[in-house]
């Protein structure tokens, strides 16, 4: 590891310095600001998941509404448009900052909810205003997470250091959301919460142990409308940037809709199983992506991430298409399976590449611009259902896998150079 320590003291002053002698796969962790913000982003992570759960099945008991249900799932999409100025606020104050601020105010809310519920106050009222002021900044916790790693890692340790970041997600898909229906049956949504609350203290108590940044010369008065603003012009004038944003909206509108939003659909309509088996089919795709995300982690260091991520996403489509024409449950799981270890093969290296070819001045607005590109979730299911109403489920996932798999060749040929040319921005090795 004695490269390791060399890169990190050779790319900036502040940079800090590989401490420990470990195999690539866990390099990140001799870091030691990752050593404290992988357990916080875990701990965060978690604690998500089981909200989103728990919350929404209370919602859906209290009152019986699928409207007020599905205003609830919007209501976490809100501060999506928020995250670019939040990377303009960490960009100002520091990553490690605002994310502490965040997990703090993270854990005033889940405090609040926790103590309705004990005493018997909670209404579902109450549970939308709080859901969404989280909802407000929850969105830009993950920019502030990637933009973190950006500024800590070592360039040779990168890629190691987002497929093990990735798994503080993928492990919650999987398992957070399981122990939150488990703790809230058999304790009671009061004690449930009292977990959650925990895990957000927790986290907030380690984000402060993570990397602080250097003090930045900012002459002038702050404007952030000037700053978001300049992140806009970097990232239109970025070729390798650029290109990925793009990839990401088609990727969020033509793909995360069939393993996301209308696998209630496929559950109940096509494969006609319980919301067990609902569960089932989402910790399939979410356990692919784990495998994936440990996959990168170990072999990372002699992947060209651009390659890699234009190839995987081509995967992805290819297994969402066959998975649109099996007629059960068992045989649909296993590809769902693969559909998520390629969504993981793409979707970290694109992390990857924004990361090394962001400007350290530029790197939080440029991982809010990239949270833009979730909007095309919602859209892309909008048009999905009504598609289905249509021409159907499978003529709808076709469509979608076939213009999806069409637009990222053209993106790929677009912008060749910089996506696939071994020596393009995206594809060196560190």
């Amino acid at each position: 590891m004695d490269d390791l320590q060399q890169d990190g003291e050779s790319a900036g002053h502040d940079l800090p310095r590989v401490t420990y002698r470990l195999p690539y796969a866990l390099g990140a962790f001799g870091v030691t600001s990752f050593r404290f913000q992988w357990p916080a982003d875990l701990l965060t992570s978690w604690a998500s998941e089981m909200e989103g759960i728990i919350l929404g099945w209370y919602i859906i008991v209290e009152t019986g509404s699928v409207l007020l249900l599905t205003l609830f799932g919007s209501l976490q999409y809100a501060g999506t448009l928020l995250s670019p100025l939040f990377g303009v606020i960490g960009d100002r104050i520091g990553h490690r900052n605002l994310l502490c601020i965040m997990r703090a105010f993270y854990g005033a809310c889940a405090t609040t909810i926790m103590t309705l519920a004990l005493t018997g106050v909670l209404t579902p009222v109450y549970v939308l205003v709080i859901g969404g002021c989280m909802g407000l900044v929850r969105p830009s916790d993950l920019v502030m997470r990637n933009a973190l790693v950006g500024a800590s890692m070592p360039p040779t340790v990168l890629i190691s250091a987002a497929g093990v970041m990735r798994t503080t997600m993928d492990s919650a898909r999987v398992a957070g959301s399981l122990v939150g229906a488990g703790l809230f049956a058999a304790f009671g949504m009061g004690h449930a919460y009292l977990v959650i609350a925990t895990f957000y203290a927790l986290s907030f108590c380690l984000t402060l142990g993570a990397y602080r940044g250097s003090k930045r010369d900012t002459p002038g008065r702050f404007s952030p409308w000037r700053d978001l603003s300049e992140g806009f012009v970097y990232v239109w004038t970025t070729p390798a940037a650029v290109s990925t944003m793009v990839l990401a909206l088609l990727v969020n509108f033509s793909a995360f809709p069939v393993t996301q939003g209308l696998m209630p659909y496929v559950a109940s309509q096509i494969y006609h199983i319980d919301q067990q088996g609902l569960g089932l089919l989402i910790a399939s795709f979410a356990f692919g992506s784990l495998v994936g995300s440990i996959a990168l982690s170990i072999g990372g260091r002699s992947i060209r991430p651009g390659r890699v991520m234009l190839t995987s996403i081509t995967a992805w489509y290819a297994m969402l298409f066959v998975f649109a024409l099996l007629p059960n449950a068992g045989t649909g799981m296993p590809v769902l399976i693969l559909a998520g270890f390629a969504q993981s093969l793409g979707m970290v290296p694109m992390s990857v590449i924004l990361l090394r070819t962001s400007d350290d001045r530029f790197r939080g607005r440029v991982m809010g611009v990239r949270m833009l590109a979730v909007y095309g979730l919602p859209l892309g299911l909008l048009l999905a259902g009504a598609l289905i109403e249509r021409i159907g489920y499978l003529s709808t996932v076709t469509l979608y896998c076939v213009v999806g798999s069409g637009l990222t060749s053209l993106i790929a040929f677009c912008w060749r150079a910089e996506l696939w040319g071994v020596e393009g921005a995206a594809n060196i090795r560190p």
